[in-house]
């Protein structure tokens, strides 16, 4: 179980506050795609994916980022609890998907990037380590199956 601080809390849910999921979402999954191409391999039913271009004009990756983001977003409300709660996900992506785990963490490296964008000076030292405290809980969460 991860112990937030007041102050981690705020931070969180300050970097959340700045995102939308519409726009950082599918930034950040095509991001992933594009420096790690081998990601590329669990979206073989997505259709062209070939070029840099293709990867960032095409639909499902942009609903696909929307939806990890929405999933990613679940956390906060249960930051207590991220293990049970990503339990069914964990799960569903090693036995069913059988996604590499590491890749989580890309796409979360990816969303960071992203975030530091949009924010920019905005995203102080201590938000980031809060952020990257949460991604990590919830990376971990994801691959509690594979364990």
């Amino acid at each position: 179980m991860v112990e937030w601080t007041a102050a981690e809390r705020r931070h969180v849910e300050a970097v959340w506050s700045k995102i939308d999921i519409d726009v950082c979402g599918p930034l950040a999954l095509q991001r992933c795609l594009i420096v790690y191409p081998w990601t590329q391999r669990y979206f073989g039913s997505f259709g062209d994916l070939s070029t840099d271009a293709a990867i960032v004009g095409n639909p499902k990756v942009a609903k696909h980022g929307v939806v990890a983001l929405t999933g990613l977003r679940t956390a906060l409300d249960h930051m207590d609890e991220i293990k049970s709660t990503y339990a069914a996900l964990s799960v569903l992506h090693s036995e069913k998907l059988h996604v590499d785990p590491d890749n989580f963490r890309l796409l979360c490296e990816c969303l960071t990037i992203v975030v530091a964008g949009k924010m920019g000076k905005k995203l102080s030292p201590e938000m980031q380590a809060a952020w990257q405290k949460y991604l990590c809980a919830v990376v971990s969460a994801l691959g509690r199956q594979y364990h």
